[in-house]
Order: C-alpha cells, then sequence, then structure tokens
C-alpha cells in the first residue's frame, strides 16, 4: 500500500454536503481489498491503538474502518451514533461542523466496562466530532489514548484542538 494508492481511492465531491465543502469519500478505500487490508493492519500497529482497552468508533464511516481495527487488534468496540440512533441509557453531546450542527450519543453502560479508549473515525477535519466523543469519555473520567484517522485535512487544523496523539495515514 502506498500513500499514493491510498489517495487514488478518495473521491472529492465540490459543495457537498452544501457550498463551499469538498467532501473527501473514502469508500473507494473498501473496493480494494488489499489495500484495505495493508491500511488496516497499519492502523491496528498504532500506539494508539495498543495503549487503549477499548476502540470507540464514530458513525457512520468510523464503524467500517473501527470494527476491522477492532477485530484485527482483539480490542472491544464501542459505537458513537448520531441521534436517534441507540436505545438504552445515553449520554450525550452536541458538536458543531463547519456544514451544521448535531450531537452523539454512546450508551452509558458501554461506557463503565473500559477506562481507556482510542477514538476511530475516517476523516479529521475541524475536529468537532472527535472533540465531541472526547468529551463524553472526559465526563466519564474516561483516557483518550489518541485519535486514529484515514485522512486528515491540514488545512482546517482539526488536531490543534486536542491534548492527545493523533494518527492520520494520509495528509491532505
Amino acid at each position: 500500500m502506498t500513500m499514493k494508492s491510498l489517495n487514488e481511492l478518495i473521491d472529492t465531491y465540490k459543495d457537498y454536503p452544501k457550498k463551499g465543502i469538498e467532501f473527501k469519500d473514502v469508500l473507494g478505500i473498501i473496493q480494494e481489498p488489499e489495500v484495505f487490508k495493508q491500511l488496516i493492519l497499519k492502523m491496528s500497529s498504532s500506539r494508539i491503538i495498543k495503549n487503549a482497552e477499548a476502540i470507540i468508533s464514530i458513525d457512520a464511516r468510523g464503524f467500517i474502518f473501527g470494527s476491522a481495527i477492532s477485530f484485527h487488534a482483539s480490542k472491544p468496540m464501542v459505537v458513537a451514533r448520531k441521534p436517534g440512533k441507540l436505545p438504552g441509557e445515553l449520554q450525550e453531546e452536541k458538536y458543531s461542523l463547519e456544514y451544521g450542527d448535531n450531537s452523539l450519543s454512546i450508551q452509558k453502560k458501554s461506557l463503565k466496562k473500559f477506562n481507556s479508549y482510542a477514538i476511530v473515525d475516517d476523516l479529521l477535519a475541524t475536529g468537532g466530532t472527535v472533540n465531541c466523543v472526547s468529551k463524553i469519555l472526559n465526563s466519564n473520567n474516561k483516557k483518550v489514548t489518541g485519535v486514529s484517522v484515514v485522512v486528515e485535512l491540514n488545512d482546517l487544523g482539526g488536531r490543534s484542538n486536542f491534548n492527545f496523539p493523533v494518527q492520520s495515514v494520509i495528509s491532505i
């Protein structure tokens, strides 16, 4: 797997989901099994993943990468979901993105099981969703070992919002 092969599999959609946004679509990666496998092996071997008791994946594309990393690293996975997608007693936090506001929820019972988490998502832009998950974890006295993403959009400065390590396979 080369950075070139990964970059070639990421499509850009201008003005999606709203005017002025350049949406980076990473789904082409999962259509290439060998590239996807090498990506997961690389992400799974990071200190961020190894130092965590569990992985927390962010709705929705984060689930794809988080579940594969969880499987390969033999770590349990917890999900952070958008509103109305999880049953049970929830911990919810609101966040803002460059194109709107939303919230994420995590089941409270899953937060009780583990003390340290690696956050996994497909892309890091402004850091709104990762910061949201981090706030939920911190409010429950849980440790964030770091965030692992496939793509980081450097110009948006998301990594500067965190006091934990950030691993990105591709920086654009």
